[in-house]
C-alpha cells in the first residue's frame, strides 16, 4: 500500500509542477496531495518535500497553520470558477448541474467559512 501512496505523490507532485506555468491546472491542490500521499507513503520522501522550495512557496502557510491569505483563496476559485461554469454549461442532465451547484457553493463555503484567513 504504501508503494501506491508514493506513486501517487510523485504523479500529483508531476501535475503539480505542470501547474506552475500552465493557467489552467492548479498547482497548490496537487502538492497538498504530494504532502499527504508522501505522509502516508514514506517518512524520508515527506521529510524530503517540506524541505524544498516548492513546499516553502504554496504549502508551508497553509500546513503549519490550516489557512490562507484571502489573495490565496481568491486565485484558487478565480482558476476553478471558469472550469465549473464550462461543466454546467455543457452538462446535459438537470440532476448533474444540481450536483456541481451545490459543490461550488460548498467550495465556497469551505474556503471562506473553514479555511481561516492570514493578515499579509
Amino acid at each position: 500500500m504504501k508503494s501506491i501512496y508514493i506513486v501517487l505523490g510523485f504523479i500529483s507532485l508531476a501535475l503539480g509542477l505542470i501547474g506552475i506555468p500552465v493557467p489552467g491546472l492548479p498547482t497548490t491542490p496537487f502538492l497538498l496531495l504530494s504532502l499527504f500521499f508522501f505522509g502516508k507513503g514514506s517518512e524520508r520522501l515527506y521529510n524530503w518535500f517540506i524541505t524544498t522550495k516548492l513546499y516553502d512557496k504554496y504549502l508551508r502557510d497553509y500546513d503549519k497553520s490550516r489557512a490562507m491569505t484571502m489573495k490565496q483563496k481568491l486565485s484558487i476559485l478565480a482558476i476553478a470558477a471558469p472550469f465549473c461554469l464550462f461543466s454546467f454549461l455543457v452538462m446535459p442532465s438537470f440532476w448533474g448541474r444540481l450536483v456541481l451547484v451545490l459543490i461550488v457553493i460548498f467550495q465556497y463555503y469551505y474556503f471562506f467559512f473553514k479555511i481561516k484567513t492570514l493578515e499579509k
